[in-house]
């Protein structure tokens, strides 16, 4: 048995005569979901699949075995929904209701496609659109990022991590940079001089547990008896 850990995702510009050649894996959504699984050949050649976890394989990317040959992946015709309307606005409110449902959808320019379901068929009978039942293949949309499903020890989901942990630095500044020294030096050299003298230097560096310095420093009263206060 084979063994194939190497996965290349289309277009993979690998060349088109030795796509051709390749053995194929036809395989439905629900088993090109799995990153380990047991399958066989159109050629009758049984192989192991150990791929990263969370892969998704699509129709027509290219798999490599451990000796080195290629394997084209196919989409296998499958039960499914086939969802049509005439109204435009019709079908963007039944994508709407099957995206409330978390349902795989497979969105073409003027059509819907998902598993086939009685439950959804009926619901989507109701919502005024055609559903019909065929056999054909199904690639519904991946995640919004860009792959399928994203588990945290995946090079993509900590890239994602990685960024969105940026943005909330940077608008909520939980990294605590704001350095709030607000040197409110209200440099208050209030020069009352009423001749008191009274240094009050108080500089109350509060320090709060979030380690912002309110340092408020003002500046010793000089009071003069001619209240000049000089501001």
């Amino acid at each position: 048995m084979q063994k194939i850990d190497k996965h290349l995702a289309a277009p993979h510009g690998i060349a088109a005569v030795l796509v051709r050649r390749a053995p194929k894996l036809v395989l439905p959504f629900s088993e090109r979901s799995k990153s380990r699984l047991r399958a066989t050949l159109d050629n009758g050649e049984e192989v192991a699949l150990f791929l990263a976890r969370g892969t998704v394989l699509r129709g027509g990317d290219l798999l490599v075995t451990e000796g080195g040959v290629f394997v084209e992946v196919q989409a296998a015709a499958e039960s499914v929904l086939q969802v049509g309307a005439s109204d435009p606005q019709a079908l963007m409110r039944a994508a709407y209701h099957l995206g409330n449902r978390h349902t795989p959808v497979e969105v073409g320019r003027d059509y819907l496609r998902l598993e086939f379901d009685p439950v959804l068929a009926d619901m989507l009978a109701r919502l005024g659109v055609q559903a019909e039942r065929a056999e054909l293949p199904f690639e519904p949309e991946a995640g919004a990022y860009g792959g399928g499903h994203k588990h945290g020890h995946d090079a993509t989901f900590a890239e994602d991590y990685a960024a969105a942990q940026a943005v909330f630095h940077e608008h909520h500044g939980h990294d605590h940079d704001h350095d709030h020294d607000h040197g409110h030096g209200h440099g208050h050299g209030h020069g009352h001089g009423h001749g008191h003298g009274h240094g009050h230097a108080h500089n109350h560096d509060h320090g709060d547990e979030h380690g912002h310095k309110h340092g408020h420093d003002h500046a010793p009263h000089v009071h003069d008896e001619n209240c000049g206060h000089k501001h």
